[in-house]
């Protein structure tokens, strides 16, 4: 059995748990979890029941399975209304999306990870793999590398340090000074492209969401497909991206925004 990762004392494996039931993305048997579990059995059992006694995960007694609670649910939500630019922003997400016929995401940097907090589609004849939700590399998505290319010095050499730096496509950078210098270049322009670096076929131009005093609060995103649009078409989008994205880190600053 592998060593336990580091975790902040009984919390800390609580909260491994749950991301372990969450990434399995449907109900999850115990010998399941126990496969890829760096705890015990039994350890990990009593986890399990604390965490369906709490309402944390749900525990279903014909098949055996465990699956995220709904306690968790409303957990989510209040997280979504109170920490995320998502509320603030949905008006101009909408907006956005009606002005350019396309799909629209908005992304916050969780660690070393993007995260989806809202996502609008205008047309239904592509699919992006982000969801609301779920987590992204940054150095390969278009809100990733946008929010990336604002962070102050010391923040993104950390960053930097956590990217894994796996090729998805043919397009993918792969080391950090490859990226470095396509930062230079975001920061210079204001805007970021996605070219097909996560996904082939798809394409973007993200651009940064700042407070008033130049603090990355998130990213929002202009995605289409390569049947539908070139990434000298997406050009076209820039200015109406740049004005929605300054509308919300305006707003935001005038709320109190969790650091």
């Amino acid at each position: 059995m592998n060593a336990p990762p580091h975790s902040d004392g009984t919390v800390g494996k609580a909260l491994e748990i749950l991301d372990s039931v969450a990434a399995h993305g449907r109900p999850v048997r115990f010998t399941e979890l126990l496969e890829t579990s760096t705890y015990p059995k039994a350890t990990l059992y009593r986890f399990l029941q604390i965490l369906t006694n709490q309402n944390m995960l749900d525990h279903n007694p014909e098949d055996g399975s465990y699956s995220l609670g709904t306690r968790l649910i409303r957990l989510a939500h209040a997280a979504w209304k109170n920490a995320s630019l998502a509320p603030i922003a949905r008006p101009h997400v909408q907006a956005l999306a009606k002005y350019a016929g396309e799909t629209i995401h908005l992304a916050q940097l969780d660690n070393a990870q993007v995260i989806f907090v809202d996502k609008l589609k205008a047309t239904n004849r592509f699919e992006t793999l982000a969801q609301v939700g779920q987590v992204a590399p940054a150095y390969c998505t278009g809100v990733g590398k946008a929010m990336l290319a604002f962070l102050a010095p010391k923040r993104l050499q950390l960053t930097l340090r956590q990217q894994s730096y796996y090729r998805f496509t043919p397009t993918t950078l792969t080391d950090a000074e490859s990226l470095i210098v396509q930062l230079e270049q975001i920061r210079r322009e204001g805007v970021a492209y996605d070219r097909q670096e996560h996904e082939l076929g798809i394409i973007s131009i993200a651009a940064p969401v700042l407070s008033s005093n130049g603090r990355v609060l998130g990213a929002i995103s202009i995605a289409t497909s390569t049947t539908r649009h070139s990434l000298e078409g997406l050009e076209a989008y820039r200015a109406e991206l740049l004005k929605t994205a300054e509308t919300i880190g305006a707003e935001a600053t005038n709320w109190q925004f969790p650091s």
